[in-house]
């Protein structure tokens, strides 16, 4: 049995700081107590991507009601033109927000990494960046609500990768990308996920940008990957760095390693991301428009 206590804060006399406690009440420790775990039948290791998943999602507001199949985007929605979207996967219906131009020549459909969802703000932000350029964009979450609750279904990178599939084809069949060509763009364990995709017969993808992303993960299809590929990764997030190093030998497609100086897993330093971004619009502009 773990110990059990109770913590109590009183005024601060003598000058105490606030943090410091008032009193603590032991109630019960145990002689053989050495660790919380020990009292779990699991405790595992919480991973770096479950981290960055847990902050991301603190900083991203609550998603809103859902309303028929689409919404008008709200009034002060900075691109130009967008809705609440819910593309068919099988007999799943998924949550996505599609913005751009109405007959863009490409759109740049998005899969997040790990906890994330169509409103990351770092995606919403590149998305932003990739709309103002004239492309269109669809930020779509592969996961329904209920299957994110299994973490298993996060990272299986084969399930992400038939859904993306799937709204690619159910995007193909609307008016407005009748004439774009279409690009992956993937964040950790996204990027896996759009590789993954795109190595499949007949997904017809123009061109795939990762950024910080797993490529790793998606190891037994990168050589059939014929997308051009951007691979960006921040200069100081030296594992996924040394990880992306590795995929890209293994890619037969046109690729290249863009590394952003200074720069961590989740591109917070001051211009990082705008870097990024910058970075993945002139990809998408190049491969997606010509």
């Amino acid at each position: 049995m773990a110990p059990a206590f109770a913590l109590t804060r009183s005024p601060c006399p003598g000058g105490r700081r606030p943090e410091e406690a008032g009193k603590l009440v032991c109630v019960q420790t145990p002689a053989q107590f050495l660790a919380a775990g020990q009292v779990y039948a699991g405790f595992p290791r919480v991973t770096h991507d479950e981290v960055i998943a847990c902050l991301e999602r603190a900083a991203t507001p609550p998603s809103p009601a859902r309303a028929g199949t689409v919404r008008a985007a709200s009034t002060d929605d900075p691109s130009a033109r967008g809705e609440e979207v819910e593309p068919a996967a099988g007999a799943v219906r998924l949550s996505g927000y599609l913005a751009g131009p109405d007959n863009p020549r490409g759109i740049v459909v998005f899969a997040h990494g790990s906890g994330s969802s169509r409103h990351s703000p770092r995606n919403r932000y590149v998305a932003g960046v990739l709309t103002g350029a004239g492309l269109g964009t669809l930020l779509v979450d592969l996961l329904t609500p209920e299957e994110e609750l299994h973490r298993a279904n996060v990272f299986d990178i084969g399930l992400l990768a038939g859904r993306l599939a799937a709204v690619t084809g159910w995007l193909r069949a609307q008016p407005r990308a009748a004439q774009a060509a279409i690009g992956y763009f993937g964040a950790s364990t996204g990027a896996a996920a759009a590789l993954w995709a795109a190595a499949e017969p007949g997904t017809d993808i123009a061109a795939i940008v990762s950024r910080g992303g797993r490529p790793d993960l998606a190891r037994p299809r990168l050589a059939a990957v014929t997308a051009p590929t951007l691979l960006i990764v921040g200069g100081h997030d030296e594992v996924v760095l040394d990880l992306n190093r590795r995929a890209q030998a293994e890619l037969r497609c046109e690729n290249r390693l863009a590394v952003v100086p200074g720069a961590t897993h989740l591109f917070q330093e001051p211009g990082t991301l705008a870097a990024a971004a910058g970075l993945a619009r002139d990809w998408f502009i190049s491969h997606l428009t010509h």
